[in-house]
């Protein structure tokens, strides 16, 4: 590390679970963040100004006027550009050492393995189930962690799962059977801080596993209601009947 890497980064150098060996762990790891919407844009701030080695952030949509009260990386400049592109311009001006690679699509099929291999971590930011259970999938048969989150209203969950160890569950045992015909925010509204407070604990989560500092719990799922500021925490077990899992896992 440099003077101006070891001055920028010195409140995180302080920490003694963290310390150089956490950063240094941090420099060398890879972190592709699937959607920079709401979850994604703020989870990615955080990682690019922590110092993580290399960001991967994927998304094939174009910013939009109403997306601007949650996903605030972006300005008003910003609109109607693909939302990884206009990402990678504001990350740079705010670390200008942050190694970023854009994916201007949405990633699925060979293009989605090819990208969760070179992954250290994953974060799930995205906002249907069809995406989230290929992402899932994903990682699991690349055994690759995954950091998942969502949002809407007022309610939001987080939960991750170290699929680089031998532990059970899976995603697909939390939602079985979940289609896209579930809620969503363009239909159900949703508080920004809300989707903000997950895409902060997301890049924690995240920051822990690529560090090797702390402590993350696989399959652990954080529910938190923010219109009454209360967290709730349940802790998943594999479902017998999930056929995706047990035949990967054990």
């Amino acid at each position: 590390m440099n003077e101006l890497q070891l001055d920028r980064y010195s409140r995180q150098l302080l920490l003694p679970s963290f310390d150089i060996e956490g950063q240094v762990a941090l420099s060398n790891a890879t972190i592709l963040v699937i959607g920079m919407g709401g979850l994604g844009n703020i989870a990615a701030t955080y990682l690019a100004s922590a110092g993580v080695g290399e960001l991967i952030l994927a998304d094939g949509d174009r910013l939009e006027l109403s997306n601007l009260p949650r996903q605030v990386l972006y300005n008003e400049a910003c609109l109607g550009r693909n939302k990884a592109e206009a990402a990678l311009a504001e990350l740079t001006a705010k670390n200008s050492e942050s190694h970023i690679q854009v994916i201007a699509e949405h990633l699925a099929g060979e293009a989605l393995s090819h990208a969760v291999a070179k992954a250290s971590v994953v974060l799930d930011c995205t906002d249907n189930y069809q995406a989230r259970q290929s992402i899932h999938r994903a990682c699991l048969n690349n055994k690759t962690p995954l950091v998942s989150a969502a949002a809407i209203r007022w309610e939001g969950q987080l939960i991750s799962f170290l699929y680089d160890q031998d532990t059970s569950p899976c995603y697909e045992c939390l939602y079985p059977s979940m289609s896209d015909n579930q809620l969503s925010c363009s239909e159900s509204g949703v508080i920004g801080p809300v989707v903000g407070s997950l895409g902060v604990l997301q890049a924690l989560d995240a920051l822990k596993i690529a560090s090797g500092c702390g402590r993350v719990e696989h399959g652990l799922l954080k529910l938190f209601d923010g219109l009454e500021g209360r967290w709730r925490e349940m802790r998943l077990t594999q479902d017998p009947e999930c056929a995706f899992c047990s035949s990967h896992i054990g």
